[in-house]
C-alpha cells in the first residue's frame, strides 16, 4: 500500500530537511510519551492507595478522585497525540484497500489533513473553554479547574503540530495540493450554502450525521475527528451555536471517572501477556482437552472467555492467546482461515465478559449499574461459546488424531497447579467489586498489583525494560478511544439539541409489536453500527437514546445492554466491513481473504446465540440479586 506520509520507523528512507523534520517530530512524541507514561502510573498508584486508605485504613483520601479526574484528561489528551503520531486511531481502512493504488495517497493524506481542519476549527474554542473554567474551583484541592481543562487546547495544539510535521514531510506533493483544494472547496461550499441550510432544519442531520460522516468514515479519515469535523460543520453551518459547546461537551464526555478504568484495564491486559499469566491459562485448557477432536479450538473459545475476563482489551486478549495456540493447531492440520475466523468470533463472542470496556462505556453514558453489568455479561458469552463449540464440533468430527498425545492426570494437575494464580484473577476482580472492596474505576489496580506480584514471585516471568513501552501504548491506545468518545459526545449533544432523540424514541416506540419489534430492530441496528462505528462510538452516539426507550417497553437494562453489545460484537468482527476481522487477522498472521468463507458458519452460530440471549432475558439478568 502507498503511504502519504514517512512513518518514523523509515527513518532512513528520507533525506535532507525531510530528516530533520521527522526527527523534529520524534523528539516531540518522546517528550509526551513520557509524562503520558508517568501519568498512567500516577493514576495507578493514587487509585490503589484510595483503596487500601479506605477499605483498609478507614481513612479515605478525599482528594484522591479529583486528583485522578484532573491527570486522566491530560493522560487522554497526551495519549490522542501519541495515538495520532503512530497513525494508531482507530479508522475504516476497507475501503481505501479497494481503491486504486494511486489513490491511496490523496486519501491517507486526507487521513491526516481533515483532522487539522477540526483542530484548526477547536483550537481557539479550547483556549476559551479553559479561561472560563478559571471561576469554577474544584473542591476538595481548592484549585481554579483550568489546571483539568488546559489539556484540552494544549493537548488539540500538539495534535495540530503532528498533523503539519506529517503533511509538510510529505513526499506526495502533487496529492497534498489536491487535498487542500478539496477541503478548502469544501469549506467555501459550506459557507455560501448556510443561509440555505438554516432554512431545511433536521434534513441538516442527514447531510452532516449521515452524509458527512459516512464519507469521512470510508475515506479512513479517523473516527474521532470523523465525528468531530461533522459536529463543527453541522453548528458552524446550519446553527448559531459557539463551537465553545463542542469543546465543553468533549470535556464532560472525556471526564467521567468511571473511564478511568479504560487505560488501567488496557494496562493490565499487557501485564498478563508479559507475565505468562495468559499462557499458563492456555497451557491448562490444552492440557485437559488437547486430545480431543476439535480440542485446541474448544481451547481457543476458553481462553478467550478467561483472557476477556482479565483485560478489557479484544486486541490485548487475541494477542495473548493466539501465538500459543496457533502454530500447534496448523501443526494439527487445521487451515490458518478457519483459525482466524474462529478467532474473530470468539472476539464477538466474549464482549460481554467484564471487565470489556464496552460494559465500563455503556455504564458510563446510561447510569446502569456497572457491577450488574459485570454480573450479567458472564452467561451470554457461555450461550454464544456453546453455540461455537457446537459447530466446531461438527467441523471437526474428521480430524486425524493418531499424533495427538493424551495427558496424564499428573500432567493436568501440574498444569492446574501452575495456572491456578491466573485463573484465580477474573475471581479476584469480580470479587472485589462485589464485595465493596473497590468500585469499577479502582478494581482494574488490584487486577495489576496481584499480576505483578503473581509475575515477580511466582511465575518469576518480569521484563521491567517493557514496562515503559507498555505505558506509552496504554496511553496511546487510551487516547485513541476516549478521543472518540468526547467526539461522539459532542455529536450526542448536536443530535439531542436538533429534537432527533425525540424523534427517534416516537418512531421506536412507534413500532408495531411492542419490545420484541424494538429488540428485533436494535439488533439489526447495532449489527450496522458496529461494522461500521466499532462499540464504543456505537454505545456513546445511541446508547442515552435508546436505553430510556428499552425500559419504557419493560425490558430490563442490562438485558438490552447484553443483547446490543453482542451484536455490535458481530458486527465488529463480520468481514467484509468489521474492523475486528481484520485486527484478528493481522494477530493471526493471516490472508483476511483466507478467513471469509469459514467464518459465514461461525457467525450464524453467534447470531443463532444472540437469538437465545434476546429471547430468554433469564440468561443476562438471572444472577442478579
Amino acid at each position: 500500500m502507498a503511504h502519504a506520509v514517512v512513518k518514523a520507523g523509515d527513518m532512513g528512507a528520507v533525506t535532507g530537511w525531510r530528516r530533520a523534520i521527522l526527527r523534529f517530530e520524534a523528539g516531540l512524541i518522546r517528550l509526551v510519551e513520557i509524562p503520558a507514561a508517568l501519568l498512567v502510573l500516577a493514576e495507578i498508584i493514587i487509585l490503589f492507595v484510595g483503596v487500601v486508605a479506605r477499605y483498609f485504613l478507614h481513612l479515605p483520601i478525599v482528594w484522591s478522585d479529583e486528583l485522578a479526574s484532573v491527570m486522566f484528561i491530560w493522560l487522554a489528551m497526551l495519549g490522542s497525540v501519541i495515538a495520532l503520531s503512530r497513525g494508531d486511531h482507530m479508522r475504516m481502512t476497507a475501503f481505501v484497500g479497494m481503491v486504486p493504488a494511486s489513490w491511496r495517497p490523496v486519501l491517507e493524506l486526507l487521513a491526516v489533513a481533515a483532522p487539522l481542519v477540526f483542530l484548526c476549527a477547536v483550537l481557539h474554542p479550547a483556549i476559551e473553554y479553559a479561561e472560563d473554567e478559571m471561576f469554577v474551583t474544584l473542591p476538595a484541592m481548592d484549585v481554579p479547574n483550568t489546571w483539568k481543562a488546559a489539556a484540552l487546547p494544549v493537548g488539540m495544539a500538539l495534535m495540530a503540530v503532528v498533523c503539519v510535521l506529517k503533511l509538510v514531510r510529505t513526499v506526495h506533493v502533487p496529492q497534498l495540493a489536491a487535498v487542500i483544494l478539496g477541503l478548502v472547496a469544501l469549506i467555501a461550499l459550506g459557507v455560501i450554502a448556510s443561509p440555505m441550510l438554516k432554512t431545511i432544519g433536521n434534513y441538516n442531520l442527514v447531510i452532516f450525521f449521515v452524509g458527512l460522516v459516512a464519507a469521512a468514515v470510508f475515506a479512513g479519515v479517523p473516527i474521532a475527528f470523523s465525528f468531530g469535523l461533522s459536529t463543527v460543520a453541522y453548528l458552524t453551518f446550519t446553527t448559531n451555536a459557539p463551537l465553545v459547546v463542542v469543546v465543553g461537551r468533549m470535556d464532560e464526555g472525556m471526564s467521567h471517572l468511571i473511564l478511568l478504568s479504560v487505560p488501567l484495564f488496557v494496562f493490565l491486559g499487557m501485564l498478563i501477556e508479559m507475565t505468562g499469566m495468559a499462557r499458563a491459562m492456555v497451557g491448562f485448557l490444552a492440557s485437559l482437552l488437547g486430545h480431543v477432536r476439535g480440542g485446541l479450538s474448544y481451547v481457543l473459545i476458553g481462553a478467550m472467555y478467561l483472557v476477556s475476563g482479565i483485560s478489557g482489551s479484544k486486541a490485548a486478549d487475541m494477542a495473548a492467546v493466539t501465538p500459543v495456540l496457533f502454530p500447534e493447531m496448523i501443526k494439527r492440520g487445521a487451515k490458518p482461515g478457519d483459525l482466524v475466523a474462529l478467532l474473530a468470533a470468539t472476539g464477538a463472542q466474549t464482549e460481554t465478559i467484564p471487565p470489556s470496556l464496552v460494559l465500563i462505556t455503556i455504564g458510563s453514558v446510561t447510569g446502569v449499574s456497572i457491577a450488574a453489568l459485570f454480573t450479567g455479561g458472564m452467561m451470554p458469552g457461555i450461550v454464544l461459546g456453546i453455540a461455537l463449540c457446537l459447530l466446531v464440533r461438527w467441523r471437526y468430527r474428521n480430524e486425524d488424531l493418531s499424533g495427538v498425545k493424551k495427558a496424564t492426570m499428573k500432567e493436568i494437575l501440574g498444569a492446574l497447579l501452575i495456572a491456578a494464580p491466573a485463573v484465580a484473577l477474573p475471581f479476584v476482580i469480580r470479587g472485589a467489586v462485589m464485595e465493596g472492596v473497590a468500585t469499577a474505576t479502582e478494581v482494574s489496580t488490584i487486577g495489576i498489583i496481584y499480576s505483578i506480584v503473581v509475575g515477580l514471585v511466582i511465575y518469576r516471568q518480569f521484563n521491567w525494560a517493557r514496562i515503559m513501552p507498555m505505558l506509552t501504548d496504554t496511553a496511546a491506545l487510551s487516547g485513541a478511544i476516549l478521543l472518540i468518545i468526547g467526539a461522539a459526545t459532542g455529536m450526542a449533544w448536536a443530535l439531542t439539541q436538533s429534537g432527533f432523540s425525540q424523534e427517534l424514541a416516537r418512531i421506536m416506540a412507534g413500532l408495531p409489536g411492542g419490545a420484541a419489534t424494538f429488540m428485533v430492530v436494535s439488533i439489526v441496528a447495532f449489527i450496522i453500527l458496529g461494522s461500521v462505528l466499532e462499540g464504543i462510538p456505537a454505545i456513546v452516539l445511541f446508547g442515552p437514546l435508546l436505553f430510556p426507550i428499552a425500559r419504557s417497553m419493560g425490558i430490563h437494562e442490562v438485558h438490552y445492554a447484553m443483547v446490543v453489545i453482542l451484536a455490535m460484537g458481530v458486527g465488529l468482527f463480520a468481514p467484509p466491513f468489521g474492523v475486528g476481522y481484520y485486527c484478528a487477522t493481522a494477530i493471526g498472521g493471516v490472508n483476511p481473504d483466507e478467513g471469509m468463507k469459514p467464518i459465514v458458519g461461525y457467525m450464524i452460530a453467534l447470531l443463532i446465540g444472540l437469538a437465545l440471549v434476546a429471547a430468554i432475558p433469564w440468561i443476562s439478568i438471572g444472577f442478579l440479586s
